[in-house]
């Protein structure tokens, strides 16, 4: 099919960027809500200090209630109407929810409607989210050469990991230069128009782009795509992508763990932060590149493999040294190795949906293995560590989701891989 591969859009630098725009605002969001929680309690909730923050950890969890629901509507407008149309909607509710976030006053202004507001802007990202996933990986899968579709939807996970990064900074610098009454007042919210403020040039870069519906994705279709064969697949994808969000979620975890559980300077905590976006947009980026050139399942077995065995060891260590060195190296090979096993895997799974129900699918599995997964897993890391006593538990569990992601991957059939030249 020599001919229909020419046919393919060529995307520039600008239109990737464009592209992978949405998944990074998602992540930027994400951490600098983190980052900011107990300021924005302070600033939209009633209560004391302890109370408020309860309240605004818990409208950041509503997010994840609406991920589902956006996957399937976004989801499966991208796959009857085109990623474009979709990317477009996605982009431009996830930049209402931001702005309206950063922008909704005080409770000691307008009382009752600030947390409201708050709810009501978490639940529009969630759904925006949910909707932008799917067709976001199915273009760039699609718009790919055939011989480039495992680095280039490495890039969707990359500029991720480069926005949580980018937020840290942001968040360590806002933190460092104003005051807490500062942070309080408008401090937090400058960090949210920071990342709102590329939403209009990400539209408009992405209304350039050309539409890639699947009857324009040569080699698109799955190796196995009867009715049979789905079920399977979709089971795979959820165990592969809970794995990978556990093990994600848990390293993220680390810069709690390393203060409330090491007792480690807050310094140090927060030098973890910004090792895992370093190495994770690294670790993206040539696992990308490695799965396009050896295969998914060759790139993506020893590193979980190894993971697997080092995770306990690394623990161990962080609890006997308890020092930023430690805790530094320890990130960094941890989050090499989860990047080298997660990425060829979720792009495992997207090639193996059906190309007509691509978007929708993996919007939905990921929404809800997120969901599930993702808003519970440092909850449920901070649980065994009280309920065994024993600072090992994070790796237990990581352990036992690589086992499930390892086991999700090998169900799936690799399809013929073309050698980049």
């Amino acid at each position: 099919m020599p001919a229909k591969e020419a046919t393919k859009p060529a995307l520039t630098r600008r239109q990737i960027a464009a592209v992978c725009a949405g998944n990074g605002l998602e992540f930027y969001d994400f951490v600098t809500y983190s980052f900011f929680a107990v300021q924005i309690g302070r600033s939209l909730f009633p209560g004391d200090a302890p109370h408020s923050l309860l309240l605004s950890l818990a409208t950041f969890g509503v997010g994840f209630v609406s991920r589902p629901l956006g996957g399937l509507v976004i989801g499966r407008l991208a796959d009857r109407r085109g990623r474009k149309p979709a990317m477009i909607l996605s982009f431009t509710l996830m930049g209402i929810a931001i702005t309206g976030l950063a922008l909704t006053p005080s409770y000691a202004l307008i009382g009752m409607a600030a947390p409201v507001l708050a709810v009501t802007f978490r639940l529009i990202q969630g759904f925006a989210l949910g909707g932008e996933v799917g067709p976001n990986a199915a273009f760039l899968l699609e718009a790919a050469p055939a011989q480039r579709r495992a680095l280039y939807v490495s890039m969707h996970a990359a500029t991720a990991d480069a926005a949580a990064l980018v937020a840290g900074l942001i968040g360590l610098g806002l933190s460092a230069w104003l005051s807490s009454a500062a942070l309080d007042a408008w401090g937090w919210r400058a960090a949210f128009l920071i990342g709102a403020s590329i939403v209009p040039f990400g539209l408009a870069l992405r209304r350039t782009l050309s539409e890639t519906l699947p009857d324009a994705a040569e080699g698109a279709e799955a190796p196995a795509t009867g009715r049979s064969a789905f079920p399977v697949i979709a089971a795979a994808g959820l165990m592969i992508i809970g794995a990978a969000t556990i093990s994600n979620y848990t390293l993220d975890y680390l810069a709690t763990y390393a203060q409330d559980t090491l007792h480690m300077p807050t310094t140090s905590a927060f030098g973890a932060v910004i090792m895992l976006g370093l190495f994770g947009v690294i670790g993206d980026l040539s696992a990308g590149w490695l799965a396009d050139r050896y295969g998914r399942k060759r790139v993506l077995v020893l590193p979980w493999l190894a993971l697997l065995l080092l995770v306990l060891p690394a623990f161990q260590l962080l609890s006997a040294l308890r020092t930023p060195a430690a805790l530094l190296g320890a990130t960094a090979a941890l989050t090499l190795l989860h990047i080298f096993g997660s990425t060829p895997a979720l792009i495992l799974f997207i090639e193996a949906l059906p190309a007509r129900i691509r978007a929708g699918a993996l919007g939905i599995v990921y929404a809800v293995a997120i969901a599930v997964f993702g808003g519970t897993t440092q909850i449920v890391v901070k649980a065994l560590i009280d309920w065994t006593e024993s600072p090992l538990a994070p790796a237990f569990y990581m352990m036992a989701a690589i086992v499930f992601g390892i086991t999700g991957a090998l169900l799936i059939r690799e399809p013929r891989r073309q050698v980049p030249p």
